[in-house]
């Protein structure tokens, strides 16, 4: 069985042009959802490490405030500062506030970074005998 070469019958292999910007269209489409999903999630770890590093910072003043207290050297007016080192951004107030309960006292650590506008702190409230 011989196969006849027909010259008039043209043989379709292959993709148009027309195809080919349709797929590469579709494909530059995704890759810029794909580049925008990737910088909001690189944002979003961003505020996150900020967030646990400004908690930690909190619970370390807590712990200091709570070493003074046992230590008898409690104050009970707003005292306020500043983190050094790595931690230069953040900044941290402390404020005491009376109870019902006159020897129990309620002591609130706030770790503040950025600008004030968008709110970004941390508080950590305690009770301290």
């Amino acid at each position: 069985m011989q196969q006849v070469f027909c010259p008039t019958k043209s043989r379709r292999s292959g993709f148009t042009l027309l195809e080919i910007m349709i797929a590469l269209a579709i494909v530059s489409i995704a890759m810029v959802s794909l580049l925008a999903l990737a910088n909001r999630s690189i944002g979003v770890h961003d505020r996150l490490q900020r967030i646990t590093s400004a908690t930690l910072l909190a619970q370390q003043k807590m712990a200091e405030t709570e070493v003074n207290a046992r230590q008898g050297t409690l104050q009970s007016a707003e005292t306020q500062g500043e983190f050094s080192g790595a931690y230069a951004a953040y900044r941290w107030q402390i404020s005491y506030a009376d109870t019902p309960l006159p020897s129990v006292q309620m002591v609130t650590v706030t770790v503040l970074w950025g600008d004030e506008e968008r709110n970004e702190l941390v508080d950590l409230t305690s009770f301290i005998f």
